[in-house]
């Protein structure tokens, strides 16, 4: 049971100033002035979720969404329900699991992700294999959406009704509205995503407060920069809150890096796994990674809230084909590798999860790649 007195004030956690090449776009959009250093940034597109209040709104953005999911992968939400205060308070909440809490305390609340196939609690520093000797300087903490599921650190339960609101908020007004774009695009009923995915019970989506910890020189040197591996979400939908930190960058159509662009307040939505096989392939993820930031903001954490969601459990990994798009067009998912592919949204889940930063990756037809397979899935690592 959560504690009903009254919530006190979380230390401010100061976010490091934006890039220079930044700072140039902290303006009303559209964006006029050139970035003045030679940073390839990625163009994506900005949805304003306000319009989603009517039928003719939402067909409007349906048509931007899916061309911005066929064209990038990613996309910007603007006006989505929080103000920049409240944006403020959730990263001064999301920096508590790490600068509140005890290396001891925190070792109480380690996730069991090979154990469980869930990232229910810490994972910390160095879990994850990046290359050449190099382990991950990259903590996270992870909570259900009804986070009364489990027991927490001391000194985020004060703020757990907060947290619990604020899972409300993103799944109610902003995942939904978003996965009736994409069922809008697939021509299918409204709220055919939508219930697929319900708040709680069984369901593996979840919240995540992430930091990103400042690497040695030589752990630079070994991984190219490379803070996390080149790689997919296995989910329906990510949900990011812009970070004016740099590091984030998805791989392009013409095979280039790009950098995601800071927009205070913003959100920045791909879709991941999940969402290609329900989509027959239509809605195909885009490969990202984060690397060392730039010049100008290396030695700096880097704070993220993210939502990583996925459907129900018990919903079948199979396309929708009943979709008058993909009866036009036909299904395309060349990933399956194997002769017992996952049947339900639970084994796809459980098995990544598991498996992730932990197996032993082989080296891909392509340069650069490395792969595994994953339940019957082909998975690559682009490194």
């Amino acid at each position: 049971m959560m504690d009903s007195s009254p919530t006190p004030s979380p230390p401010h956690y100061v976010q490091p100033n934006p890039t220079i090449e930044q700072c140039m776009y902290l303006t009303p959009f559209p964006y006029s002035v050139l970035t003045i250093l030679a940073v390839d940034y990625a163009d994506l597109a900005v949805i304003d979720l306000s319009k989603a209040s009517t039928l003719n709104g939402r067909v409007e953005l349906a048509r931007e969404a899916v061309h911005a999911l066929h064209e990038s992968g990613f996309f910007y939400i603007i006006n989505h329900g929080y103000t920049r205060e409240q944006t403020a308070r959730l990263f001064d909440i999301a920096d508590i699991p790490f600068s509140q809490v005890s290396e001891q305390e925190k070792q109480k609340y380690l996730g069991r992700m090979k154990e469980t196939g869930s990232y229910e609690g810490y994972k910390l520093r160095g879990y994850n294999h990046i290359g050449n000797g190099v382990r991950d300087q990259i903590e996270h903490y992870n909570l259900l959406p009804d986070v009364t599921r489990r027991e927490h650190p001391e000194s985020l339960r004060p703020f757990l009704g907060e947290i619990e609101n604020f899972a409300k908020h993103y799944h109610y007004n902003i995942l939904h509205p978003i996965l009736r774009l994409l069922a809008i695009g697939l021509e299918l009923p409204e709220d055919t995503l939508v219930n697929m995915h319900s708040f709680a019970g069984d369901c593996g989506s979840w919240i995540r407060f992430m930091k990103y910890y400042p690497r040695s020189e030589s752990d630079e040197q070994k991984s190219k920069n490379v803070w996390f591996k080149g790689h997919t979400d296995f989910g329906g939908i990510t949900i990011l809150y812009s970070q004016p930190v740099s590091g984030l960058q998805i791989l392009s159509k013409d095979g280039a890096w790009k950098w995601v662009r800071h927009i205070e307040n913003a959100l920045v939505i791909n879709s991941g796994d999940t969402m290609e096989f329900l989509s027959g392939g239509y809605y195909r993820p885009t490969i990202h990674r984060v690397v060392q930031p730039p010049t100008d903001q290396r030695g700096y954490c880097r704070l993220g809230v993210f939502i990583f969601t996925v459907p129900n459990d018990d919903v079948k990994l199979e396309p929708l084909l009943e979709s008058p798009v993909l009866k036009r067009i036909g299904t395309k998912i060349d990933r399956i590798n194997g002769e017992d592919p996952p049947t339900t949204v639970r084994i796809w889940r459980k098995m990544r999860v598991a498996a992730y930063g932990q197996t032993e990756l082989k080296a891909a037809p392509e340069t650069g790649v490395e792969q595994e397979i994953v339940s019957g899935v082909l998975v690559k690592h682009y490194n």
